[in-house]
């Protein structure tokens, strides 16, 4: 009877078989491991920092703000304004020009001197007989007793050259004017000066005897054109000054400076104390001699 001999391989073969299954099996234990340690690293160190910062600041403070002198370090520099107003200061002759006026804001009182309780010299209004804004010259200021501002105006009354004082409170802002206007009635002409230079000079008609032109100083109080009546010329100019004459003409007789339909008569004794120019000449006048300028008529 024959024996059958199962086949089998090399004893080494089945060794280095069962080794390297084990190997591998080895490696792949080896790798979870690993994997298991690094996952616990990293639980380990974040439980670490939790309980380190529950430690250090509790568990209500866990978030809680920078101090605020911290903040205050981190904050850029505060910029520099954008807008820087200089103290007032007062102004020279030279930049104060000629002469200063301002509107009437409201109806008051000139007094004789800078108080509530001193003699009325006049009523100021807000416009003149003619319907314009009525304004003042102002040439003087003070505070009382009790530190309110008052200014000394010149007043368009009798005599001619009164001042008085009203509150600052009554009169809007100051305008300076740089024109002065010099009549001069012995040589029947009048002179503009515009910040010292002289810009026109014209011969004029003046007051006839008994209807003098009065001297003095004096402001112009406002500006008129689009007469209907030609004895005026195309413009006048109203002034502060009034006639001692004719104290019983409408609006009381104050004098001005306007054209004249009758240009022959100039220069000379011809008016009722106004001071006439050639229509020319008062519109060259016109525009360069502003509302407010002084006025100077001499003898």
């Amino acid at each position: 009877m024959s024996r059958v001999v199962a086949a089998s391989a090399p004893r080494g073969d089945v060794v280095a078989s069962i080794g390297a299954s084990g190997n591998r099996r080895r490696r792949r234990r080896l790798r979870v491991a690993g994997a298991v340690t690094v996952v616990a690293v990293v639980a380990a160190g974040a439980v670490g920092v939790l309980v380190g910062s529950a430690a250090d600041d509790g568990p209500a403070q866990a978030a809680r703000p920078p101090e605020r002198s911290a903040l205050a370090v981190q904050l850029p520099a505060a910029p520099a304004a954008a807008l820087d107003v200089p103290r007032p200061a007062e102004l020279d002759r030279t930049e104060r020009g000629t002469g200063a006026w301002a509107p009437v804001l409201r109806p008051t009182l000139a007094r004789s001197r800078p108080s509530t309780g001193a003699r009325t010299v006049t009523r100021v209004g807000t416009r003149t007989p003619e319907g314009t804004a009525n304004i003042l010259e102002v040439v003087g200021r003070r505070r009382d007793d009790a530190g309110a501002l008052w200014v000394r105006v010149r007043l368009a009354v009798l005599p001619n050259g009164t001042t008085g004082w009203i509150p600052r409170t009554a009169i809007g802002g100051l305008t300076a004017v740089h024109t002065h206007l010099v009549v001069n009635l012995g040589e029947r002409k009048v002179t503009l000066v515009r910040e010292g230079r002289v810009v026109l000079r014209a011969p004029v008609g003046i007051g006839r005897p008994g209807a003098t032109t009065p001297t003095g100083s004096f402001y112009i109080r406002n500006k008129l054109s689009r007469f209907a009546s030609p004895t005026y010329g195309p413009v006048a100019f109203g002034t502060s000054a009034r006639s001692a004459d004719l104290t019983d003409w409408p609006a009381g007789g104050f004098i001005g400076i306007h054209g004249t339909d009758q240009p022959e008569l100039l220069p000379g004794a011809v008016s009722h104390g106004c001071i006439r120019m050639r229509n020319a000449d008062i519109l060259r006048l016109a525009k360069l001699m502003p509302v407010g300028t002084p006025v100077t008529v001499r003898a």
